[in-house]
């Protein structure tokens, strides 16, 4: 009980500005109606994104492909983590592709969960999701967000770089129309937050991806409210330049459960325009920076 009462303050505690109104029902059960048939999943859902609601109106979903059991154990995520994930479901990319049909989609999002349990951990999956996209819908745009494809348990440094760089150069070779990977925090708190994550493999990833294709859009975001200081934001920001990532989003940390990582501040909108202010400042060609923003949030406007 005393949990449950502690939940309910958590929420009832919510800055005026992280609330919004769900949005159209018969908009929404559209959108779930076509994902449940499919048996499908998206990270609107599976991550509790406080921007569902608007994204189902519009009829736009990021897709979660691998089902929705992570094997990495991320201290904000509200993903599924902890057991076994489930087989691959050799059907997904067609039924995600069918999806992408119906709801007429001009630019979609796939992401994943981590499958570090598979031999290529999952790279192939996204081409082959593409590629059943692409037959489907030739004129549709196709923003990937993957993990960061980090070798395998027991691997050698010097191996697992090399199948990192492996794995993203599949995906690549698919040429998305902008390549995305989360850093999430700043540096000082990756362990805290990221657990199984590293700060400077995720800038590996966005920059071995210009290095096999400058032409492809990069992308970062970073989830603020985890205790870290405006000046470690703007080094994370600097840190993203340096390697040229083209694109950055910034948005709050909101709690999914009293299981997850408590939110140490909310920063306000204000704060969050400065930031947008100093990222456009830094040369980032497009900025999404407020609350509710989040990594795939609007990605269809670039």
């Amino acid at each position: 009980m005393t949990t449950q009462k502690q939940w309910r303050s958590e929420i009832t505690a919510l800055p005026s500005w992280l609330r919004r109104p769900i949005g159209n029902a018969s908009d929404i059960s559209t959108v779930q109606r076509i994902i449940k048939q499919r048996q499908i999943h998206t990270i609107c859902e599976e991550g509790r994104c406080p921007n569902r609601g608007e994204c189902y109106s519009q009829k736009t979903a990021t897709f979660l492909l691998m089902g929705p059991t992570c094997t990495r154990s991320c201290a904000f995520c509200q993903v599924d983590k902890g057991h076994a994930p489930m087989a691959l479901d050799p059907e997904e990319p067609q039924k995600v592709a069918e999806s992408v049909q119906l709801l007429g989609l001009r630019y979609v999002v796939l992401t994943s969960v981590a499958r570090d349990d598979l031999p290529d951990q999952g790279a192939g999956w996204f081409v082959a999701t593409m590629d059943a996209i692409r037959q489907l819908n030739p004129g549709t745009e196709i923003e990937v967000l993957t993990a960061d494809f980090w070798g395998g348990k027991g691997d050698h440094d010097q191996i697992s770089a090399e199948l990192q760089q492996q794995r993203i150069a599949t995906v690549v070779e698919a040429k998305p129309a902008c390549y995305n990977h989360n850093i999430e925090t700043v540096q000082r708190l990756q362990g805290k937050v990221r657990r199984g994550a590293q700060y400077q493999r995720s800038l590996d990833v966005l920059s071995i991806v210009k290095q096999l294709n400058p032409a492809i859009p990069t992308k970062s975001g970073l989830m603020l409210g985890h205790g870290e200081t405006k000046a470690e934001v703007i080094e994370a920001m600097a840190d993203l330049g340096k390697i040229g990532c083209d694109r950055i989003t910034l948005g709050q940390y909101m709690r999914p459960s009293l299981q997850h990582l408590p939110v140490q501040k909310y920063w306000t909108p204000e704060e969050f325009d400065e930031l947008g202010a100093i990222a456009r400042d830094m040369g980032f060609a497009h900025v999404r920076s407020g609350p509710l923003v989040r990594s795939s949030y609007h990605a269809g406007e670039t």
